[in-house]
């Protein structure tokens, strides 16, 4: 019997396998893998049919097409670093996979972004930092960079006055790099160079790569001398969101100068012998007279994004309204993003859309006024019985109180970045994409100083009085970018090949008029024309209007490979031809060649798997040479301009002539660069970093040279002469110290070394002077500069008087050049030596995570060292030589300070070493304390709440007030070039982010 029943079952199986065609059929899943923390997509997945060989892999954006038999209903996904996934496909034909890293340690799986493309992190072999959005700092800022400060070992982001709501960081990456070209690196916004910074909310970001070594920034040509810094925002998944986040912060004075209080001043200004100020009756702290008690923000942004592996969007709007420490300044701004993105059924192309427009009111803050106040004599009150008090006394004979209300200085900015692009995969491994953007930024500058101005009242001033101006400045940039991308892999070999042309078009146009002596002070800038003094009855100045336009172009055609044999010898090549017409005529087109390798050295049979703690270990190696075309336009071209008028026969003509030398040969300041680094990763990824050692030389560097007159126009050409040099050691290391549990402990560290070389200021066609002396000290008094660019020095040596002391009569004593010891008023500029130099040796930082169940704690301490600063409080307010009737620091008068002994004011405005402190310090730079919960809600599915504080406090032994308000940027590191003092505040913060 049982014989039977199993012939009858085998018959009908037979019989059901042979039918089951007439009524089951094959179909067609369709799909996207993407990585499930950042919802990148990933090229190279694996997908099999069952558990069967049969299947298919990821395109390089992530996307899949297979046919699936009517015998199968689950498909399994697998690649390296991720761990595998079956999925029953049940009714399905479009799937969204989210593929989970194999360890809890995502840093391995990285997608960095490498210019025209992206790469995992592992496959990188040039120096390039990856920064994830979770890892920047929470922190009020007017500009996203700010939190990416000190996260990125070797870029030094700096910013003297981050509580003014309308001020920019200065950013440099790995030293100083131009005389006269621009310092600061390239933006790649979404794929886009030169993309608008300030046009991005710090919550859109997604990620952000630091290209630092030449290999990589190559690709970008005339415009990556300076380093690449590559933006990219987020975009929708297949989860449908809905994200606030919003917070409140204020900012409070910290770190402000001790003057003398009233009293103290009467003391030791007023009843001095000889007297050194007037008792005006007054008692008024003008450092609380300018300042608002706390600078309020607000910032709300509502992000919404959605979609399937074919469709998906993602768009954001935000709203910003901040208030500065000072009177006047503020801004608010609205901001909104989208990002649009289709593919077509069969995968045969991709269409995206971004749009960004940002509108901002802004209030400019008058910096000078806290020089003043802190140098007003404190008996003078504010107010008298006709209202402001006139004050004709001090260093800038103002009341600061008076320009802080009534003088107005705005600005209405708008800004908008368009992209589409369009991608076509022609087959499995080959695709071409074309994008066209369009980069818009239009600035109306307005600006009003009434009538009622003490200044003007007081002094009988009958014309120019009343002042009003209107400037409207439009920037537009428009590029075309071009690729095609190819990938093959033959067994083991493994290639990507990258071609490409690029065009930019760039165009600048401005506009500007002012008058003076309206009827009326309500008019502000509105009524230009109702002014009497320009174009009016008096006909009075040239200047009344004036207009300019210019504009440049780019072009290039590069090309790149990528190769790699088994994961573990990789080598890139790339080569950028590229032209701007801003170069002269002989010098339009130049070659930018790159060069990189890496051995994966953990993958060798003779380490792998013999060293239980090493995970991975990459050796790097790369060359590249880059460009620097960051000048103005038109520089290598003769020009003409107006020289005057002169009277012929009767009637008066405006004659032109050459206003500038024609330079054929100008061309690009070039950077060649070396790098060598190494990464790794340790006891299985829980310690991970990157060491690299690097030297950069620029030559052909920009600036302008005397040359003959005759037969030169003009006395001076800009050309390219002279080379700089920097080379410097930088580290990145993560850790996690306790991991697993419901305690969690990770550390980053990041810091750089640099050294800096001016090697030459000649060539062979222009011979310069082998030095050049630059930050130079206002009055009053002239104490000249105090740093000199010389061949053979670092960039901001000190070169000013050396000190040996004080005398018995208060006046400060320098050593000659002949070693002798006389009165500083003795000595002449052939005594001055170098003494010092501004430019920080090691930077650094460390971040300390910590995380307990829900609760989340961040510690970030960052520091300089090895430099000095110019005590510039100290030389002009610190000792009681100080000029009469300005108020002095309190420690000029107390015993046992040093300055405090330079009562003899023959000596007051010389310049010496005796002012040089270290400005060496180590902040707590933030500290982020917040709470997060995931909810089962169907509205709601997790919130968190933080608070945040910036700038806790500073250890130092400098003296002069918070040395990160002192510029380490730029040529003239550790000298405040201006007494525009813009005090330090701590920012408290408390946000919210809700998921709904």
């Amino acid at each position: 019997m049982l014989s039977k029943i199993l012939r009858v079952f085998s018959f009908l199986t037979l019989v059901l396998v042979n039918v089951h065609p007439s009524f089951a059929q094959e179909r067609v899943i369709e799909g996207k893998v993407v990585d499930s923390t950042t919802n990148s997509p990933l090229p190279g997945v694996t997908i099999r049919l069952g558990r069967t060989n049969s299947g298919t892999a990821t395109d390089g954006n992530g996307a899949f097409r297979i046919t699936m038999p009517a015998t199968v209903n689950q498909l399994i996904f697998s690649s390296i670093h991720y761990l595998p996934q079956t999925i029953t496909v049940g009714n399905q034909t479009t799937l969204l996979v989210k593929l989970a890293s194999s360890t809890r340690d995502l840093k391995g799986v990285e997608v960095v972004s490498v210019g025209y493309g992206t790469m995992d992190k592992r496959e990188v072999s040039s120096a390039i930092t990856h920064i994830k959005a979770e890892e920047l700092r929470s922190v009020a800022a007017n500009n996203p960079l700010m939190s990416l400060q000190g996260k990125v070992a070797g870029l030094n982001i700096s910013n003297t006055s981050t509580a003014d709501p309308n001020s920019s960081p200065s950013v440099q990456l790995r030293g100083v790099s131009s005389r006269s070209a621009g310092l600061g690196p390239l933006y790649v916004v979404n794929g886009v160079p030169g993309g608008n910074i300030d046009n991005i909310n710090q919550n859109d970001i997604e990620s952000i790569d630091v290209l630092k070594g030449g290999a990589a920034s190559a690709i970008y040509g005339t415009r990556g001398s300076n380093g690449v810094i590559i933006i990219t925002t987020k975009k929708g998944t297949g989860d449908s969101r809905l994200v606030y986040n919003g917070y409140f912060s204020m900012d409070n004075l910290t770190n402000r100068p001790d003057v003398l209080t009233t009293d103290e001043f009467i003391q030791h200004r007023v009843n001095a012998n000889p007297t050194k100020g007037i008792n005006y009756g007054g008692n008024t702290d003008w450092m609380k007279a300018v300042t608002r008690p706390t600078a309020y923000a607000q910032k709300h942004t509502l992000q919404i994004s959605g979609g399937n592996a074919r469709d998906n969007y993602f768009a954001s709007a935000d709203y910003r309204n901040a208030d500065g420490i000072d009177l006047r300044a503020y801004k608010k701004e609205y901001g909104a993003r989208l990002n649009i993105n289709h593919t077509s059924k069969e995968d045969v192309y991709t269409v995206s859309l971004n749009v960004a427009p940002r509108y901002m009111k802004t209030s400019n803050a008058d910096q000078a006024n806290f020089n003043n106040a802190i140098t007003l004599n404190p008996t003078m009150p504010v107010y008298d019985s006709t209202g402001y008090r006139y004050i004709n006394t001090g260093f800038f004979a103002n009341n600061p109180v008076e320009r802080a209300r009534l003088v107005k200085s705005q600005a209405e900015i708008k800004q908008l970045d368009i992209s589409g692009s369009f991608k076509v995969n022609i087959n499995r491994n080959l695709y071409s994409t074309i994008t066209l953007s369009n980069i818009r930024a239009s600035y109306k500058n307005l600006n009003f100083s009434p009538s009622t101005l003490t200044t003007i009242v007081h002094t009988g001033q009958t014309t120019r009085t009343n002042y009003a101006s209107q400037e409207q400045q439009d920037n537009d940039q428009r590029n075309l970018e071009w690729t095609v991308n190819y990938a093959l892999n033959l067994k083991r070999n493994h290639f990507k090949v990258l071609g490409g042309y690029s065009y930019s078009y760039f165009n600048y146009q401005a506009f500007s008029a002012n008058n003076y002596d309206f009827p009326f002070d309500n008019f502000l800038w509105n009524n230009l024309g109702s002014g009497i003094w320009n174009g009016g009855e008096k006909g009075n100045g040239q200047n009344a209007v004036s207009s300019t336009q210019n504009d440049s172009r780019l072009a290039a055609f590069f090309g790149r490979i990528n190769y790699d044999f088994d994961n573990k010898y990789i080598l890139t090549v790339s080569l950028r031809h590229e032209g701007s017409s801003k170069f002269g005529r002989n010098n339009k087109w130049g070659n930018f060649p790159a060069v990189s390798a890496a051995w994966r050295i953990s993958d060798e049979s003779f380490l792998k798997d013999k060293i239980s703690w090493l995970s991975d270990l990459k050796l790097r190696a790369d060359y590249g040479v880059t460009g620097n075309q960051d000048f103005g336009n038109y520089l290598s071209l003769l020009l003409y301009g107006g020289y005057g008028y002169f009277p012929f026969n009767g009637t008066i003509y405006q004659v032109y002539g050459p206003s500038q030398n024609i330079n054929p040969n100008l061309g690009w300041e070039k950077a060649i660069n070396f790098n060598a680094g190494i990464d790794f990763e340790l006891f299985n990824s829980r310690i991970t970093g990157s060491l690299n050692y690097y030297v950069r030389t620029n030559k052909d560097l920009l600036g302008y040279y005397n040359v003959p007159l005759p037969p030169n126009p003009q006395s001076q050409t800009f050309s390219n002469v002279g080379t700089m040099k920097n080379s410097g050691i930088e580290l990145q290391l993560g850790a996690e110290v306790i991991k697993g549990g419901d305690f969690n402990y990770n550390i980053t560290l990041a810091g750089a070394y640099n050294n800096n070389k001016f090697v030459s200021f000649s060539n062979k066609i222009y011979s310069g002077a082998p030095f050049q002396d630059v930050a130079g000290l206002p009055a009053p008094g002239s104490p000249g500069n105090i740093q000199r660019l010389q061949e053979g020095h670092r960039i901001g040596d000190f070169y000013m008087l050396k000190s040996a002391g004080v005398d018995e009569n208060g006046a400060l004593q320098v050593y000659k050049k002949d070693g002798s010891i006389v009165t500083a008023t003795q000595a002449n500029a052939d005594d001055k030596q170098f003494v010092g130099n501004g430019l920080p040796k090691f930077t650094g930082s460390l971040s300390n995570s910590f995380r307990y169940k829900n609760w989340d704690l961040n510690v970030f301490f960052r520091g300089n060292f090895g430099y000095k600063l110019f005590n510039m409080q100290a030389f002009y307010l610190g000792t009681p030589a100080t000029q009469s009737d300005a108020n002095t620091l309190r420690s000029a008068y107390e015993p046992g300070n040093k300055y405090a002994k330079l009562t003899n004011s023959s000596t007051l405005s010389l310049a010496s070493d005796y002012f040089l402190e270290s400005g060496s310090f180590v902040k707590i730079d933030n500290v982020t304390l917040g709470y997060s919960r995931t909810l089962n809600s169907k509205y709601l599915h997790g919130f968190r709440i933080y608070a945040a504080a910036t700038n806790l406090y500073t250890f130092t032994g400098f003296n002069g007030g918070d040395p990160d308000l002192y510029p380490v940027n730029g040529l003239t590191p550790g000298v405040q070039g201006n007494l525009n003092f813009y005090p330090a505040t701590i920012q408290l913060l408390g946000g919210l982010q809700v998921t709904f």
